[in-house]
């Protein structure tokens, strides 16, 4: 009896060791590829908006593209601070106390507000200026980027080890900084 045991216990972990680990481990490596195209798509669009100081509907489709070629589903978030400069003065009602200084301020800018620039309501042609989304140098801009399906890796994973993820997002890259240039 114990014997049969042994041997079924054996066949077991052949199974084990022959399909389900180097299974996970290609699902790994799926995920990391996942996370190398994400993190060079999010840094190339963001530099490119950085450098150019504008978005276009072009631009951003063509990034949208490059992020489904991984075979995921993406939440993407933009964030635009613009900067501006306010006067102090001592007295707001009257100009003639200005107090020689200015204070930053940020106005911010989200997902909402860019998209409304780049596809607006109208039959205006994605080529048209008027769909440009421009940032000024200085302005701050970010992208999110986080997926929301569970991927391969993740699914195996917790198949191996009897957890559960969750709802944590498997693959998730923020990436910004300031406006360089203002190429339009």
């Amino acid at each position: 009896m114990s014997n049969s045991v042994s041997k079924w216990f054996a066949a077991f972990l052949a199974l084990l060791l022959l399909y389900l680990v180097p299974a996970g481990e290609m699902a790994r490596r799926q995920d990391d590829l996942s996370r190398l195209v994400v993190y060079q798509s999010v840094t190339k669009f963001v530099d490119s908006v950085r450098t150019k100081g504008y978005i276009t509907p072009i631009m951003y489709n063509d990034f949208l593209q490059e992020l489904a070629a991984t075979g995921n589903i993406y939440n993407v978030e933009m964030e635009h601070h613009r900067k501006k400069y306010h006067p102090e003065y001592g007295d707001p009602s009257d100009p003639g106390t200005f107090l020689n200084r200015y204070s930053v301020v940020y106005d911010a800018y989200y997902q909402e507000d860019v998209m409304g620039y780049l596809f607006p309501e109208s039959n205006v042609d994605k080529h048209d200026d008027r769909r440009r989304y421009r940032l000024t140098a200085g302005d701050h801009f970010q992208v999110s980027v986080s997926s929301l399906n569970r991927t391969p890796g993740l699914i195996m994973f917790d198949a191996l080890t009897g957890s559960n993820s969750g709802g944590k997002a498997a693959i998730a890259f923020p990436y910004g900084g300031l406006v360089l240039n203002e190429d339009y």
